[in-house]
Order: structure tokens, then sequence, then C-alpha cells
């Protein structure tokens, strides 16, 4: 166990936030005048331990002391209540009452979606806890399910919400902490003017109930992505769609409390006594006035007209002290600003040398000499880059390539002997002095040389496939063997149906079968074969 303060023991975790872990915790003795419920010793509470970064940020620590009575006294039957605040060293924590049942999220997870009219009924509750938190002046800012105690949902018991965590963001939204341009709550249940960084108000709870019911009646939030950029996009310019199972009097509510516009959302009051109409009217007992009173909802979500305000957003405040203001940038005489002025430029230092000249002023900006008038002068010759580009292309026409007629071929052909070059008959030197120098010739640059295909030559003549013979190893006579044989067999067939299933018996007549008779027709043959060989002298 841990102690926290001299009150109260740390036994075990309960759960882990983005804030802080909850931990369940037993009371050592009795809390002092400084607590809203005193307790008693060995009473079990909750308590959560903000982060170390909460916990180091001095602001934090200011704020969490403001703050300490405005959230001890917030009590309502659907809030879990605030018993104590502990600051001790780099520890911050807050007691609470201990709520023995699941949050909403888990909830949901191993029962999947609630009817429309349970759905209506649980979000009046969580709106009640709205209405009056806004009545003391204390937005949320983070409404989603796993901010929502079930009490009761073991069957012992009708489920009784109860909202958790109020406070912790505006805890947590310090300017120590905002400097990393995080904002306050989920991506998944954020609304649009919190996402953007513009002033909020109590609007922002409202929207955080629409994706909430959205939720319990579908099984997951209206706008999903794989990223939190992707989620806040989807925020700001996306619509929800209508599932098929929503009702139309419940898809208003939600419609009204997804405006992306905060001024055109209902106040949480009239938020509870439209879901409790519209619970009256979807149900299977409802009369045909409370169905009516349901498809007439509209009506009784009306837009806030005062809405709370969130202190450090730039709304309710003194000018400039704001979180959410923008940076102002006044001149020297800020009393006689006027912000749609003409832009102020600086005065003329003056020459060097002259008044005004480096007594505190800027020194002028230098100017290059200014340029003869007349064309501007071309460099003599060619650029060197004209040079190399010229080199380039004269090499690249000169290495042609074309077609080598065969017989050219030096390794096709026999190589010939050249005849020698025939040489001019001597002549006698004159002396160096009278020598004239012949003229110098320009070199004859080679005709450029095109290249010339050749001829595609003719595709050879297209081959027969063989056909493969009956006999592969080529053994003679075989073939002719195999023909007989089957022959005889074909004759041998038909002679045994011809005379089974023929009357030819009755015409030779006979009785015999078909393989005495012909062993009588061999036995004959052979006689007959002796016969003749015995006759012969």
């Amino acid at each position: 166990m841990r102690p926290v303060g001299s009150k109260y023991l740390l036994e075990e975790p309960l759960g882990r936030g983005a804030t802080g872990t909850v931990w369940r915790a037993r009371q050592r003795e009795a809390a002092g005048a400084e607590a809203a419920v005193a307790g008693e010793p060995g009473e079990t509470v909750a308590i959560k331990v903000l982060k170390e970064e909460l916990a180091n940020d001095a602001d934090v620590v200011m704020r969490f002391l403001r703050e300490r009575s405005v959230l001890l006294r917030l009590t309502h039957p659907n809030i879990v209540r605030t018993r104590d605040l502990v600051v001790e060293g780099d520890l911050l924590a807050l007691v609470m009452d201990l709520v023995d049942g699941p949050d909403l999220h888990r909830y949901l997870r191993d029962n999947g979606p609630f009817s429309p009219m349970a759905a209506a009924l649980l979000t009046a509750q969580i709106a009640d806890a709205l209405a009056a938190s806004h009545a003391d002046g204390v937005v949320h800012r983070d409404l989603k399910p796993a901010n929502v105690l079930l009490a009761g949902s073991d069957g012992s018991g009708e489920m009784h919400p109860m909202l958790t965590d109020f406070g912790i963001a505006r805890l947590a939204d310090s300017p120590g902490l905002t400097r990393t341009q995080e904002f306050v709550g989920t991506p998944a249940y954020v609304a649009p003017e919190s996402a953007e960084g513009r002033p909020q108000t109590s609007a922002v709870d409202i929207y955080g109930a629409g994706i909430l019911l959205y939720e319990l009646v579908t099984g997951r939030p209206p706008f999903a992505g794989a990223t939190a950029l992707e989620v806040l996009h989807r925020h700001l310019s996306e619509e929800p769609r209508r599932p098929g199972s929503v009702p139309e009097p419940l898809w208003t509510v939600i419609e009204r409390c997804l405006r992306k516009r905060p001024e055109e959302r209902p106040s949480a009051e009239n938020l509870a006594r439209a879901l409790r109409t519209v619970a009256d009217g979807v149900g299977v007992h409802a009369t045909a006035a409370q169905a009516e009173a349901a498809l007439g909802v509209a009506a009784l979500l009306v837009p806030d007209p005062a809405p709370a305000t969130v202190p450090g957003t730039g709304i309710g405040g003194a000018p400039g002290t704001g979180d959410a203001d923008p940076t102002q940038v006044l001149p020297s005489n800020a009393g006689s600003y006027d912000p749609a002025a003409a832009t102020s430029v600086l005065p003329s230092t003056g020459a060097p040398g002259g008044p005004g000249y480096g007594q505190g002023g800027a020194d002028p900006t230098r100017a290059m000499p200014p340029m003869p008038p007349g064309p501007p002068q071309e460099p003599e010759g060619p650029h060197p880059w004209e040079s190399q580009l010229r080199a380039a292309r004269d090499r690249n026409e000169q290495t042609q390539v074309q077609y080598l007629d065969p017989n050219e071929d030096p390794l096709r052909r026999r190589p010939q002997r050249r005849p020698a070059p025939q040489q001019p008959p001597y002549r006698q030197q004159q002396p160096y002095a009278q020598q004239q120098r012949p003229a110098p010739q320009r070199r004859q640059e080679p005709p450029p040389q095109r290249y010339e295909r050749p001829p595609a030559p003719e595709p050879p003549p297209r081959r027969e496939p063989r056909q493969r013979s009956a006999n592969p190893m080529k053994i003679p006579g075989l073939g002719c063997l195999k023909g007989c044989l089957f022959v005889v067999i074909i004759l041998f067939v038909a002679s045994w149906l011809i005379w089974e299933l023929t009357p030819l018996q009755e015409w030779i007549g006979t009785t015999k079968g078909f393989f005495a008779q012909i062993g009588d027709i061999f036995t004959s043959v052979k006689h007959f074969i002796d016969g003749l060989s015995s006759s012969k002298p």
C-alpha cells in the first residue's frame, strides 16, 4: 500500500487514462474541514492520481488549488462526487466516490448497442448532469463513454449512469501544456471548435453528448479514421449519416447536437427534455399523442441563448487573457493606435553626415552604381559553354553507324595488297630561303553519313511438324504385323457374332457350337494337307 497524504492508502489500480491512474483506496482517518466529505476510517474510495507532467507544472498546481472550491461543490445524482483534493510534493490526486460498475465503453463492447428508447433515457440522465455543471460554470470538455460509470449494471437494480472526470480537462488545459499544440479531449469525441483552437463554451459538451448518443444506438462513433488528424478533418468537413436503425425523432436530436456551429446546438436542459419526449414516443406502448410529440421534437431543441463559457479560451474574460486570443502587436503610441490606419514607414535617415544619420535610426540602404546607358555589352568571342557544345555536336556527327556490305567485311574476304602510291619525280631542292611556303589549307570536314537501315532478312520457310510414327522403335514390319493381328481379331469376333446371332447354324444343318465347328474345320484342313503330302511320290 502507498499512502496519499495522511488520510488515504492506495490499494490497487482500477484503470489508466490520458490524465492519470484511478486507484481503489481506503481512508485511514476522517478528513478535515477542507474536504467536502469527511468520511469514516476504513471507508473505500476512488483516488485519481494525475500524471507526473501535470504535477510538475506550476500552472496546473495553481489551477488545481484555484478550482478546489468549484470541484468540491459540484454535486448531482448523475455526477461522481469529488470528496477531497490532495496536494503533496509532486503528487496531485482527486478523492472521489467509488462506483462499483464498468464504464459505458466496456459495457458497449461486451453487450452491444442499446435500443433507441434505452439510449435516449440513458443520455437524458447524462444531459441532466451536464445541465447542473453548466449552471455552476463547469464544462466537462471530455465527454465520452469511458467517462460514464454505470452503477447497478449487474442487474441488482436500475442502471444509473454517473459522469466522472469533471474538472480534469480544466486542470490539464494549462499554458505550460498547451504550448505543444495539443488539444484537450479525445479525437473521436472532440468538437470542431476545440479541434480548430477557437473559443469554447458549454456547446462542446452538447456535441460530445450527440457523439455518445450515436454510439449508443450504433455501437461506434460517427467519425473514425486511421489517424487522429483524419478524424479531426472529418469532424470539421463531413456530416454524419443516418443509420437505418435510428428512428427519425432520435436522429433529429443527434443532428441538432452535431451541428458544426456551436451557436446552433441546444442547451443541456433542453436536450434532456427532448430525449425524454423521444423515449416516450418511440416505445412499444407509446400513444398517438406521444408519437406525434416525438415527431415534433425539433421545437424543443432551440439553440442555447446563454452557454457557459470556458475560462481561458477568450470568452467571458478580460481581453488578452484567453489562451486562444490572437497575438496582437501594438506600436509605441498605443494610445492613439488606429487599426484601420495606413502602414507606417520609417523616416528618412538622410545622407551620411547629414541630419538624422546614425541617431538611433537605421542606416540607409546602399544601392549599386547606375548602369551606363545603351544596350548591354556582350563579351567578345563565344561563351566557353558554346565551344564545348559545338565540339560535342561535331563528335556526335562524326560517330555514325551505317550498313556494311558483307563483301567488304574484312573478316569475310581475304585482304588484298594495295599498290604503292606513285611518287612524284625527284626535284632538286632549292635553298630554304627560296622555298615558298604553301598556303594553309582549311580542313574539309567529311560529309555527314546517314544511317541506312539494312533490309530485313527474309524469314526462313516454315517447317511442317513431323508426324509422330506409330513405331517409335523403328522395328521393320512391326506396324504391319499389328495391323494384321488386329484384322484377324476383328474377323474372329465378327464370325462368332454371326454364328451365334444369325440362323446360319440352321442353314448348314448342324448343332455344333462356334468353337467346335472351328475345331472341325481345322481338323479337316489338317487331314487335307496330310493327304496331299502322302500322295506325293
